[in-house]
C-alpha cells in the first residue's frame, strides 16, 4: 500500500512552473519615476472610458453579465465579427490560459518559441502538458522550426506576433505558411496583443484567419494601446467550436461591470487609440536611432518597445545598465527570464520619459567608456 503524503501535493508539472515575475515599478533614485517596464502607453486610457469606469460604481453590487455581450457586441462592430465567436477574458492571458485548459492534456505537447512570452509555457505546464521550444531566427518566429518540431502528441502552437519581448514580427504570408503545413487538429493560437501599433504592408493580426479557419483563434488586449491594463480585459476570436469550448471551461463571471464599461467606451474613442499609435509611430524610431547613435544595439520593432543589447563586459552588463537607469528613476525590464540576459527592454513612453531614458543611457555608455 502507498503511503499517503502529508499534506496535499500539487501536480509535478505545478511544480515545475517558474512563477511569471512581472515588471517593477519603483525605482531607487531619480527625481521623476518613468515607468518603462510593462508596455503601457503613455497617453493613458480615453477619457470616455475612464467615465464610463466611474459610472459603473452605481453597479457594483450587481454581477456582471456572464456572456460580456455588450463588450463582444462592440468588438463586433468595431471590427466587423460575428460577437457569437468572441470570447472575453480577465486580459488576453486569461484566453491563453483558458486555451491551454481547454485543447490540453497530459501527454500533449504544445509549442511556443524560443523567446516567446512566458505565459505559454506557464500555461502548457498547467494544463499538465509538455511544453517544446521552437528556436528563433534573429530573434524572429522561425516557421521551419515550429514545424520541425510537431509530432502526433503536438496539439497547439502559441505564437505572438509581434513577439515580447523582442518586438519582432513575421509577414502574414509567413502565419498563413505555418497554418497550412499544421495538422488540422492542431490549433494554431496567434497573440497580437500589440497589432495595433504595427505599421507593416505585410502584416496582418490574424482576425482573417481566425474567422475562415477551425483551427486558428486570434487574441487581443485593452491592456496596452486602450490602456486599460489595471481593469483586466482581452478577447479571442475563432471557430464557433472552440468558442464554445472556452466558454465551458471559463470562470462564469471573469469580466467585471467597470471593466466591461470602460471597454466599450475605448473602442468607441477612435481618436484617442489613433493618438496613441501616431505618438509611438512618432517616438519608436526616434529612440531605436538614439540609443544606437550610443553604440548599442537594437532589435528592429513594430511594437511600443525596444529590445537593447549590452556588451557583456564586467560594469557594462544588462544588469549594470538597470542598476544605473534606476538610479536616475528609470525603470526598464530584465529579461533573462526570456532567455536574453544581455539586453532590457524599454517601452516607448512619453516624450518626457523618452528623453530621460535616452540621457540616462548616454550617461551610462559614457561611464563605461571613461573606464577603458
Amino acid at each position: 500500500m502507498t503511503a499517503r503524503a502529508s499534506r496535499p501535493t500539487p501536480r509535478r508539472s505545478v511544480l515545475d512552473i517558474a512563477p511569471y515575475v512581472p515588471g517593477r515599478s519603483k525605482a531607487t533614485g531619480g527625481a521623476k519615476l518613468h515607468k518603462l517596464s510593462s508596455n503601457e502607453t503613455p497617453l493613458g486610457p480615453s477619457p470616455s472610458a475612464i467615465a464610463a469606469y466611474q459610472a459603473a460604481a452605481e453597479k457594483l453590487h450587481l454581477y456582471p453579465d456572464g456572456g460580456a455581450t455588450a463588450l463582444r457586441e462592440a468588438i463586433g462592430n468595431a471590427f466587423g465579427l460575428n460577437p457569437g465567436r468572441i470570447v472575453c477574458g480577465a486580459g488576453s492571458d486569461d484566453i491563453l490560459y483558458l486555451l491551454a485548459y481547454a485543447f490540453l492534456e497530459p501527454g500533449d505537447e504544445a509549442i511556443h518559441t524560443e523567446h516567446g512570452f512566458l505565459i505559454y509555457p506557464i500555461a502548457i505546464k498547467a494544463a499538465g502538458a509538455t511544453p517544446v521550444v521552437a528556436p528563433e531566427k534573429d530573434l524572429t518566429t522561425d516557421v521551419d522550426a515550429i514545424l520541425a518540431r510537431v509530432t502526433p502528441r503536438t496539439r497547439l502552437v502559441y505564437i505572438a506576433n509581434p513577439n515580447n519581448p523582442t518586438g519582432t514580427y513575421i509577414p502574414f504570408s509567413e502565419v498563413r505558411r505555418l497554418h497550412a503545413a499544421l495538422p488540422p487538429d492542431v490549433l494554431l493560437v496567434v497573440d497580437a496583443a500589440y497589432s495595433e501599433y504595427v505599421r507593416r504592408n505585410d502584416y496582418e493580426s490574424g482576425m482573417e484567419l481566425a474567422g475562415s479557419a477551425e483551427n486558428v483563434v486570434m487574441t487581443r488586449t485593452f491592456s496596452k494601446i486602450h490602456g486599460l491594463a489595471g481593469l483586466r480585459i482581452g478577447w479571442g476570436y475563432g471557430s464557433a467550436h472552440v468558442i464554445d469550448a472556452l466558454n465551458r471551461v471559463r470562470s462564469p463571471f471573469n469580466l467585471s461591470i467597470p471593466a466591461s464599461a470602460a471597454g466599450v467606451a475605448s473602442l468607441a474613442d477612435r481618436g484617442h487609440i489613433a493618438r496613441a499609435a501616431e505618438h509611438n509611430a512618432e517616438w519608436l524610431p526616434k529612440v531605436a536611432a538614439a540609443v544606437e547613435k550610443l553604440g548599442l544595439k537594437v532589435t528592429p520593432s513594430v511594437a511600443n518597445f525596444v529590445l537593447i543589447h549590452f556588451p557583456g563586459e564586467a560594469g557594462r552588463t544588462a544588469a549594470d545598465a538597470d542598476a544605473f537607469l534606476m538610479s536616475r528613476g528609470i525603470v526598464a525590464r530584465q529579461v533573462a527570464a526570456y532567455g536574453l540576459p544581455g539586453a532590457l527592454r524599454m517601452t516607448i513612453g512619453s516624450a518626457e520619459a523618452n528623453e530621460a531614458a535616452i540621457a540616462a543611457l548616454g550617461e551610462f555608455v559614457k561611464s563605461w567608456k571613461k573606464s577603458k
